[in-house]
């Protein structure tokens, strides 16, 4: 694997892994898989372009505003679709139900606005790339390393050293349990979605600024799913472990067999993961209920 790959991979990892983590965020409090992600991320991204393209924001006003906007999306998500499901401790089946009916809801909004259309960020950069002997580096793939990097080290720092990161913990173990030792499940669920929605802000406008945003950009959630499943449903660290992995896989797959044989062989590793080790890489043994 030359160094150029793994480089690409790297980068690609990156974006994967804000995914991933804001994916398996919500799995690890609430034990279900929410499918609203993914258009939350569209969402964000959307609001990203339009804003540069009729305020002519630069880059980092709008990844906050991006950020902000991907927080209160969530919040709204989790008050509208999930609050009433929580409160009466219903099956996970209904929060699956919730999470793509809600998923479906942004997509359709954000198809109503733009169409069928495709559009493009500006060029941010004045310099596109940055050569380093004979391997060359996007300058928004090294920012987009770099920043997905602090975003993931503040999130550990937050949920391994603070108090409200302890709560988080508490709640994702025993909701029930955390509730009789004082701590108030329902804003600490609104916390996690909050921080889910941020990550998914962040992640729309790295994609939106590397691809071509498009309504349904937000079938990308798949690969976060992918990773969370390789590196453990309900892990943050095997998230983040399984995106980086699947990033250089990726990478080397389409430069070895090309685009189109890609996603068969990522599936197939996948399948493969939950047929020999269900409980993914980092060994997560939390469960979806019945």
């Amino acid at each position: 694997m030359s160094l150029q790959i793994i480089i690409n991979g790297l980068a690609t990892g990156s974006v994967y892994a804000l995914i991933a983590t804001g994916f398996s965020l919500i799995f690890n409090v609430l034990k279900f898989s929410n499918f609203s992600h993914g258009a939350t991320m569209t969402l964000c991204a959307f609001v990203g372009y339009f804003l540069v393209a009729s305020k002519g924001l630069g880059l980092i006003p709008t990844i906050l505003v991006a950020i902000v906007t991907g927080g209160c999306i969530a919040l709204i998500g989790e008050f509208v679709a999930f609050r009433r499901i929580i409160q009466r401790n219903s099956s996970s089946v209904y929060f699956f139900v919730s999470s793509i009916t809600l998923g479906t809801l942004y997509e359709g909004l954000v198809t109503v606005k733009v169409g069928a259309n495709f559009y493009s960020y500006p060029q941010f950069f004045k310099k596109a790339a940055i050569k380093f002997g004979s391997v060359v580096v996007s300058t928004s793939d090294l920012l987009m390393f770099c920043t997905s990097a602090v975003a993931l080290l503040v999130l550990a720092y937050i949920i391994k050293k603070t108090r409200i990161g302890r709560a988080l913990r508490s709640v994702s173990f025993d909701r029930d349990t955390a509730n009789l030792m004082g701590i108030d499940a329902t804003r600490i669920i609104q916390f996690a979605f909050i921080v889910s929605g941020a990550l998914a802000g962040l992640a729309g406008v790295f994609l939106g600024i590397n691809y071509t945003l498009y309504p349904t950009l937000g079938g990308l959630v798949v690969k976060g799913f992918i990773a969370s499943v390789i590196g453990g449903l309900g892990s943050l660290p095997g998230a983040i472990i399984g995106a980086v992995l699947l990033g250089l896989l990726e990478t080397l797959l389409i430069s070895t067999v090309g685009s189109g044989y890609t996603p068969v062989f990522v599936f197939l590793i996948m399948l493969v993961f939950l047929l020999l080790r269900p409980s993914g890489i980092a060994g997560s043994n939390i469960q979806e209920k019945a």
